[in-house]
């Protein structure tokens, strides 16, 4: 089974029949709130759209459907700091209602004032569908999705957010998909949980909802619709690889730096003279020491230990005597010849019947042993780098593989260096290592590895594992490679950048060499002339009008005393002049055609017409029910009044309050800024100001280190502890980062 059948075959383990998800993945609003066991004024059980689960009815004003402290939190325990998750809810809203589905949001400095961290909404009077999110940089945003739930209809809907992906399907057909800012789901213990409205005054839904969940996994749709296709992979699991690409880089940038340190260090070692000791067991000599170790005379000499084994003189012992090994002392000395018998002779020297290390003269006889005795056991003189062997009679000391005796009795050895007597197996390309008892074979710088003794050169370029830029040539060299950018192109061969005959103007973009891209409206090698659209008849001034030229466009005016027709373009609509129409989506507007422009106004209300439409006129509407309530609490306004709080249009109706983002004009810029106290963005041309950016993934930053970062990659400064970077389209933006204080 492959791997992509495999993760459709899991995928669908945790989604049985029905709505029938792993418990673990699912919220169960209605089971979290207890509707149906706990009485809420408001909200009563009713048929729904199928039998398999229950169905409520939500009416009137008077209602306070929230959650408990414990139940809000075994709820946003599952989606705290979740980038994937759906929100599913069969229902039927009533006609012309403005309402909240479900909202998640918190207290906000003062009691009427609530910060929304995920709020979904239905707005019958606009209708519109409104996703209210927090934005991980901690603003508050609306996403706003032109559709009608609100007509007394049952709609299957879900809103499923993947990282900055979101998809509304109503009734399992997809209607709407868009990038977004990835919401923020950092919610805290205080946060509360609403349904069917946004808190006790406001926002309420006012028909019949079934099956409100929310699943926290991939395409939680599915469970709704199992017949919709799943899209692998989600945009959530595409974030996550830009994540830990990003950590990749942070990672390789760190390493570049310390290896850049590494090798300042390195060049100063070189241009000065530094003392090189001798380090031994510990112990650390100095340039020209000397020592003794065991029966080898050393000296440190240039950082390397330089031993010679002690020269003995030959033994002239006199009768009676015979040279012997003493233990300590690495030359014979000449000692009394033994008697079978126990006796003490000169320098306290005891001789006893099992003798480990014996001195076998003519005059002395082998005394009787125990086949298999221990004479090691005993105790032995054979050193470091030597072993006692047990003999019938006795016992002997072997030096080690890789070691040869310094003296006759092999109680000392010393290491053979196999490198510098040639007694290794390294072949070309490798440097030969002496180790205690052996020999390593390293490969050369550029070189890998065959087996233990032999190595080959490793071409990058043929391998392809090399840093040159696709505009570089890499050419292979011993032990390495190198990189040089082709012609036409600038930079360190690593990086390599266009390079044009002079500045591309009026924004154009060198794309290749000596080659600009040039905005509409200029042309020419550098794009530094002006297309006039007047002389060459590319324009679309019609009939009567003059064509205008100007930098990067055109303009068409009416001469003055001239018509030029006067018809109008509506919706991609010939609107003759003079000609009236009551726009298609607004039954409250009317519209005019005027010499060429589009006028449109709202219908003239008369209150004092009993026909009077109420719903363009609410104004109209004096009954005491159909005023509203401020968010404050404080004020109340009639039936069609409108007031702008915290940046959006508000307006009473019938009623209810119904509030939409402040509409603002169209900004065509890079760079943009929310200043303080104003709702709308301005274009700005510094990136590092700027609150929102047109991010372009073409638009790369070298760092401190001349690693290349992503546009939206951030990382702290090489030398720094607290100062955060980050990439915005090609620029480097840097500050402190608060939290690191």
């Amino acid at each position: 089974m492959g791997f992509l059948q495999l993760s459709l075959v899991l995928g669908f383990l945790g989604v049985s029949s029905g709505f029938g998800v792993d418990p673990s993945l699912r919220i169960n609003v209605f089971s979290e709130l207890s509707l149906g066991e706990d009485p809420f004024e408001g909200v009563s059980q009713v048929q729904g759209f199928h039998d398999e689960s229950r169905a409520f009815l939500f009416q009137g004003t008077s209602r306070n459907v929230r959650a408990t402290e414990e139940g809000a939190e075994r709820m946003l325990k599952k989606l705290r700091n979740r980038g994937e998750f759906t929100v599913v809810a069969t229902l039927k809203q009533e006609h012309l209602n403005s309402g909240v589905i479900l909202s998640i949001h918190h207290a906000d400095q003062r009691e009427h004032e609530y910060g929304r961290f995920l709020e979904l909404e239905s707005s019958g009077q606009r209708n519109e569908v409104r996703l209210h999110f927090r934005t991980q940089a901690n603003q508050a945003h609306t996403e706003i999705f032109p559709y009608t739930l609100a007509d007394d209809q049952w709609h299957k809907v879900s809103l499923a957010i993947s990282a900055s992906h979101v998809i509304l399907h109503v009734d399992c057909n997809r209607i709407y998909e868009r990038v977004v800012e990835v919401p923020s789901m950092d919610l805290p213990k205080e946060t509360s949980f609403w349904l069917g409205q946004r808190n006790s005054a406001h926002g309420f839904f006012k028909g019949t909802m079934q099956d409100v969940q929310i699943l926290v996994m991939p395409q939680g749709y599915i469970s709704q619709c199992p017949d919709l296709n799943r899209t692998c992979p989600t945009c959530s699991d595409f974030h996550g690889l830009v994540q830990k690409i990003m950590e990749l880089q942070d990672i390789l940038a760190k390493t570049s730096s310390k290896l850049s340190v590494a090798e300042e260090k390195m060049n100063g070692l070189e241009t000065c003279y530094c003392e090189r000791t001798c380090s031994v067991k510990g112990v650390i000599y100095r340039e020209d020491d000397a020592w003794t170790d065991g029966c080898r005379n050393c000296t440190c000499s240039n950082g390397t230990v330089q031993c010679e084994t002690i020269s003995c003189p030959p033994p002239d012992c006199p009768a009676g005597t015979a040279p012997v090994y003493v233990n300590g002392i690495c030359c014979k000395e000449c000692k009394r010849e033994c008697s079978p018998s126990l006796s003490t002779h000169t320098h306290t020297h005891t001789h006893t019947q099992r003798p480990i290390f014996s001195v076998h003269t003519p005059t002395i006889d082998k005394l009787p042993v125990p086949a298999g005795h221990d004479f090691c056991a005993e105790g032995n003189g054979c050193m470091e780098h030597s072993d006692c062997i047990n003999l019938e009679a006795a016992a002997c000391c072997s030096c080690k593989d890789g070691f040869r005796p310094l003296r006759d009795d092999n109680a000392y050895c010393e290491d053979i260096d196999e490198c510098a007597e040639g007694k290794h197996y390294c072949r070309e390309n490798t440097m030969c290592v002496n180790t205690p008892g052996s020999f390593m074979c390293i490969c050369h710088s550029g070189y890998i590895r065959i087996d233990d003794y032999s190595c080959t050169e490793h071409d990058e370029c043929v391998t392809g594992q090399h840093s040159c830029d696709e505009n570089a040539l890499c050419f292979n060299t011993v032990g390495g490679h190198s990189c040089s950018c082709k012609p036409g192109y600038t930079g360190n061969g690593t990086v390599c950048r266009a390079l044009c005959d002079g500045m591309c103007q009026n924004g154009g973009t060198c794309v290749s060499p000596n080659s600009c891209v040039c905005q509409q409206g200029f042309t020419g090698k550098r794009c530094e002339t002006d297309v006039d659209e007047c002389k060459s008849g590319k324009n679309g001034c019609a009939n009567d009008t003059v064509c205008f030229n100007l930098d990067g466009g055109y303009d068409c005016r009416c001469p003055h005393g001239h018509n030029c027709t006067g018809d109008c373009i509506h919706d991609n609509k010939v609107k003759h002049n003079s000609q009236i129409w009551v726009l298609e989506n607004d039954r409250c507007s009317v519209c005019s055609c005027q010499t060429g422009l589009v006028m449109c106004r709202r219908m003239v209300c008369d209150c004092e017409n009993p026909t009077v439409d109420l719903f363009c006129c609410p104004e109209c509407d004096s009954r005491l029910s159909s005023q509203c309530l401020h968010q404050n609490g404080l004020l109340t306004y009639s039936s069609g009044d409108s007031w702008v709080e915290n940046c959006q249009q508000c307006q009473c109706l019938q009623g209810e309050v119904d509030c939409w983002p402040l509409s603002c004009p169209s900004v065509d810029c890079e760079f943009t800024l929310v200043p303080e106290g104003e709702c709308c963005p301005r274009c700005i041309t510094d990136p590092c100001q700027a609150d929102t950016i047109r991010n372009d993934i073409t638009k790369t930053c070298l760092d401190e280190h001349g690693i290349t970062r992503f546009t939206g990659s951030s990382w702290i400064k090489h030398g720094t502890e607290c100062t955060l970077c980050q990439c915005k389209n090609g620029h480097i933006c840097c500050s402190v980062d608060p939290m690191c204080l």
